[in-house]
């Protein structure tokens, strides 16, 4: 788990307060971090990109550290307007240097044109540079953030398209966003005169990272399937997707699952089924295609009469009987976009529509973890955020394998199967979570061709 920063500008003055570290000295490790980016290619020519204020100076050092090394041809299509970035033009020019004019086709392309500092959309002539930057060829590398990408992490419009980004100091929480991911490519962290330990504070917001995934390993050997608790799923007018995440829940470690529902119907020979909750229930999963089936006397008492632990999917969020199921504090809920938006209007947090959660997704997700920070939400996207008590836990280890019909209902079994299991609420979602991206990433199929049964098994392998 790492941290993760809205803005790491109070963490470079910590420098210079704490370690008496300049902004000269920072910034000049900044570029050294970028020439070494380069280096690691062996490039021959070398194209940089610059703009006016200190993600520019970046870039401008680092062409200055690269001179005499290969072909380097720096570009400053908005000159130079902070001192920092001044300075380095200078020494730059005292080096030898000179600037271009000119796009040209290099082995390496820089970015470092506007940085995290972005706070409107671009120009028309920004737009344009930024498009011909991506269709340069060569090994195109972002320094800080790819240009055209806000502080929510969404592109404005357009953005660079980068294989890497060298990031400042510390991890932005802007290059999570959804919005950016196909334009970050490989992020990398440099330090900038300090270790990551000195450098850092602790941060409310963290990345998730595969070395945090702790599958549900059995220790202990005198045991049996009770130890490892009973989930009950609920089954509605699609019940296909109450026995997807029934599977997943059994293929992680919970002792029995048992799908309910109030009509006879055919389940695998796996899963249990029974007309009425399970008395011993050890936690409930409910909304996966539910429909409409069920009154709201049978609701009562078979959802609302249960106390054991709880996560909630699909169609709940479209029913004003998900309030009611807030005011507990054992639930965890597993929106996609549309669902949060029904959800926000439910509550009363916003009235805003799937295309406005997506632009602003922390946002969203930590007014709704502020105004109940009992529950646990897992806002499902290309990068999955988990959200508790003013707290995010992002993770970006999800692949485009899972934007298929039933990877969500994978995911509800995993958090309903360690929620029986004894795993409190907040450590079930970021478990749960962990499991079905990493799995995704193990299914050895083309990623058009891979479906929930294909997850599923890769749950048995992580």
């Amino acid at each position: 788990m790492r941290n993760l920063y809205e803005d790491v500008g109070f963490l470079d003055r910590r420098c210079y307060d704490l370690y008496e570290l300049s902004e000269d000295i920072l910034m000049e490790h900044a570029a050294s971090a970028l020439v070494r980016e380069v280096k690691s290619k062996d490039p021959k020519s070398v194209l940089i990109v610059a703009g006016p204020g200190n993600n520019g100076g970046d870039g401008v050092a680092a062409a200055r550290q690269l001179l005499g090394e290969c072909e380097v041809r720096l570009l400053m299509p908005y000159g130079a307007k902070s001192e920092m970035c001044k300075k380095q033009l200078d020494r730059f020019f005292a080096c030898g240097g000179s600037l271009d004019e000119n796009l040209k086709e290099a082995d390496v392309v820089i970015d470092a044109l506007f940085g995290s500092g972005l706070s409107k959309p671009l120009r028309e002539d920004a737009i344009k540079l930024v498009e011909a930057l991506n269709d340069l060829g060569g090994y195109k590398i972002a320094c800080d953030f790819p240009t055209g990408i806000d502080a929510k992490g969404n592109p404005l419009p357009v953005a660079f398209r980068a294989d890497v980004t060298v990031t400042m100091g510390g991890l932005k929480l802007a290059l999570f966003g959804d919005g950016a991911k196909d334009y970050v490519g490989r992020i990398e962290v440099a330090d900038l005169g300090v270790s990551q330990e000195l450098y850092e504070i602790e941060s409310e917001y963290k990345l998730l990272e595969k070395d945090d995934l702790k599958p549900p390993y059995r220790t202990k050997r005198n045991v049996n399937k009770g130890d490892f608790g009973h989930l009950a799923v609920v089954a509605g007018e699609k019940e296909g997707a109450a026995i997807m995440a029934g599977l997943a829940a059994l293929r992680y470690g919970a002792g029995l699952v048992t799908i309910v529902r109030n009509e006879p119907f055919v389940a695998p020979y796996e899963l249990m089924h029974a007309t009425t909750l399970p008395p011993k229930c050890n936690a409930l999963a409910v909304g996966m295609g539910l429909g409409l089936e069920y009154s709201d006397a049978e609701f009562k008492e078979l959802v609302l009469a249960c106390k054991a632990p709880m996560v909630i999917d699909a169609d709940l969020f479209y029913s004003d009987k998900i309030l009611e199921l807030l005011k507990r504090d054992n639930i965890v809920l597993t929106p996609h976009p549309k669902e949060f938006a029904s959800l926000l209007k439910l509550t009363g947090i916003a009235d805003v529509d799937t295309k406005e959660v997506q632009k602003d997704r922390f946002g969203y997700a930590l007014a709704f973890s502020k105004r109940y920070p009992k529950a646990v939400l897992i806002l499902k996207g290309a990068n999955t955020i988990v959200a508790s008590d003013h707290n995010l836990y992002i993770n970006p280890l999800g692949s485009n394998v899972l934007a298929k019909g039933g990877s969500g209902d994978v995911l509800t079994g995993l958090v309903g199967a360690l929620l029986a299991q004894g795993y409190d609420p907040l450590e079930a979602a970021i478990q749960a979570t962990l499991a079905h991206a990493v799995a995704s990433q193990r299914i050895d199929l083309a990623n058009y061709a891979a479906i929930p049964s294909d997850l599923i098994a890769q749950l048995g392998r992580l």
